[in-house]
């Protein structure tokens, strides 16, 4: 891939040859573009699952990361009620659950499966649209997985950050079919490949992974709508979370 203008190109569409040295420096700079730490959202968020998950075990159940204080109170779903008969979920005014259940996962591999596709292709969103809208979309698409998840399936218990990824994912997508990025068609097939998992697999929800998507590509066109202005940016993306929240609490 060749850093260009307008996003990343191959090397077959960047318009001329690409020495290696001119290649180096282009990526270099980019890197290099917001100071020693160009992708501060990125490792945060990566940061952020791995120390509520390691929290998780501090506090005691199993090594899943299930049977403590954080998990029962984290998790997402509709209605339920603790152990003391005090009624539980979202629809028991436990709002949280929409955006917490984004924060955890069901054991080390749940967990590092997400956090590698975070770490593969977060920075590249980052880059291209900038730490705050990053971080907003990621949110949004977070809200819109949670909803999406408490419309299939508002009994289960859902957790992890797979609609959130999955918003990346859509927002990329949206950039390679604006001709802005270039991946071969990977991506389209790599969200196909992991739909059809959702939908086959046991214990995957498929409502969470679409739910997320959309916001992510509707936020990124909204983004490319508005890119002139970071205010109408993040208003989007604040809309598209107060509608997630919303679907969220008519469907349960």
């Amino acid at each position: 891939m060749t850093p260009a203008p307008v996003g990343l190109r191959c090397p077959e569409h960047s318009g001329k040859p690409q020495g290696v040295r001119k290649v180096t420096a282009a990526a270099e700079r980019a890197a290099t573009a917001r100071g020693r730490r160009p992708y501060p959202v990125t490792i945060a968020l990566i940061a952020a699952n791995v120390g509520v998950f390691l929290a998780e075990l501090a506090l005691g159940g199993t090594v899943d990361g299930t049977g403590n204080w954080i998990y029962t109170h984290g998790a997402l779903f509709a209605r339920a009620v603790y152990a003391n008969g005090a009624p539980a979920g979202v629809a028991n005014g436990e709002w949280w659950r929409l955006m917490s259940a984004a924060f955890l996962h069901y054991g080390f591999i749940h967990l590092g499966l997400n956090m590698l596709a975070l770490y593969w292709f977060g920075p590249l969103l980052e880059r291209l649209v900038g730490s705050l809208r990053f971080l907003l979309l990621y949110l949004a698409s977070g809200l819109a997985g949670s909803a999406g998840a408490l419309w299939v399936s508002p009994n289960d218990i859902t957790v992890g950050a797979s609609g959130a990824i999955f918003g990346i994912l859509g927002a990329l997508l949206v950039l390679e079919q604006r001709k802005m990025i270039s991946s071969g068609g990977q991506i389209l097939v790599l969200i196909v490949l992991n739909l059809l998992l959702s939908a086959t697999l046991p214990g995957i929800s498929i409502g969470g992974h679409l739910g997320g998507l959309v916001a992510g590509i509707v936020c990124m066109i909204l983004y490319l709508e508005f890119r002139r202005s970071t205010a109408l940016c993040v208003a989007a993306a604040v809309v598209i979370g107060a509608a997630s929240v919303g679907v969220a609490y008519a469907v349960i």
